[in-house]
């Protein structure tokens, strides 16, 4: 029997909303039916960004922004399935990411937030919604993210080859695929900041979202004491499981490592942090001995043509290529993922991996709110 489910994402670079029809059979093959790219309001893309870094003015515009993403949610998801010739009856579960605001998956009460009110989404939609995936790995034990590497590992995973996957959104994260035929195990962590701090700075300088096609990092040249200091960051050489997120690295942790930014031509500086994402993700796949693999890279990071051109350099004995070659659209891997983590929920199957996030045990992800 065909399963159908919707996977809605929206990561840190707080630009638009990806949802996703996904058919699933039984057995757990899937079909992308549909996908849609919904950009933020101005208004929402602030706020949030304000939120991440501390900014909130009250426990009321928190809770407001709540309600409001979880109905932008939902009109996005009844847009997808008008648009794909489905209705809601058809779907059998919404898989909801939510919007990241804080993530501390470390201390003695460690907890990682989204938002975006699921109730609202399942009363608007009248679809099941499955979300707050990352609270249960956490509650077990680990690191709540990354999640995607169970998702690689069914998916993308080679009979006879390893794979490293490479999800370039405002984080960076890695997915280490041993071939399956192998004993190895599954790895993968966030190796740090992927687009955040390129789109930030661009922002901050020249009042542009993103730096299309890394045309700007690219006319500038790399400051290599910058360079030195950024990399010096502990995060970088801490052992996995690790995540992190974009209230960790932002422009006040870029001005705290680094105090000189602003004696640096604006270019030199988009360069520099050019290579710090290239360089901490290439470094753990050096590390790890799977460089001289195929790589397939996903995200909104796959369309920045000087970044990928700086990681083909890192990793020069590697295939590189993007998600598309094996059959998924790179800007949709993340929303497919939190759609085949719904139904993962649905069917009562654990959906994180214990070797990558540190739980103690194999855990089913995320609260679910029945329509």
């Amino acid at each position: 029997m065909d399963n159908y489910y919707v996977g809605l994402m929206s990561g840190t670079s707080l630009d638009a909303i990806d949802a996703v029809l996904l058919r699933i059979e039984d057995n757990g093959v899937i079909e992308v039916v549909s996908v849609l790219n919904t950009p933020f309001p101005d208004h929402i893309s602030g706020q949030l960004r304000n939120m991440i870094v501390g900014k909130v003015e009250s426990l009321h515009e928190l809770c407001s922004l709540d309600t409001e993403l979880g109905e932008i949610y939902a009109a996005v998801t009844l847009d997808l399935i008008s648009k794909s010739g489905y209705s809601s009856g058809e779907i059998r579960a919404i898989g909801s990411h939510g919007q990241t605001v804080r993530h501390q998956p470390d201390g003695k009460h460690p907890y990682s937030l989204q938002i975006g009110n699921p109730s609202v989404i399942a009363e608007v939609t009248g679809i099941t919604t499955v979300a707050n995936f990352r609270i249960r790995d956490i509650a077990a034990g680990g690191q709540g993210a990354p999640l995607l590497p169970a998702f690689h590992k069914a998916v993308f995973s080679d009979p006879d080859r390893p794979r490293v996957i490479v999800n370039i959104g405002g984080i960076a994260n890695i997915t280490l695929l041993p071939r399956i035929k192998s004993k190895n195990i599954v790895t993968g962590y966030d190796t740090g900041p992927g687009n955040c701090l390129l789109d930030s700075w661009s922002l901050s300088c020249r009042g542009v979202a993103y730096d299309k096609n890394g045309r700007w990092s690219a006319s500038g040249t790399v400051d290599q004491k910058m360079l030195d200091s950024l990399i010096a960051d502990d995060y970088f050489s801490k052992s996995p499981p690790k995540s992190t997120g974009t209230e960790y690295f932002n422009l006040d942790w870029l001005e705290a490592n680094y105090p000189f930014v602003t004696e640096l031509k604006a270019e030199d500086v988009q360069a520099t942090l050019a290579e710090l994402t290239a360089h901490s993700i290439a470094l753990p796949i050096i590390r790890e001995g799977y460089d001289n693999n195929e790589i397939y890279l996903c995200g909104g990071g796959v369309h920045n043509r000087d970044l990928t051109e700086r990681l083909q350099r890192h990793l020069s004995a590697a295939d590189i290529f993007s998600t598309e070659k094996l059959g998924l659209d790179p800007d949709f891997v993340e929303a497919t993922a939190f759609a085949w983590l719904a139904w993962r929920t649905m069917e009562k199957k654990a959906g994180n991996l214990p070797a990558v996030t540190g739980a103690r045990h194999p855990v089913i992800l995320g609260g679910v709110f029945l329509a």
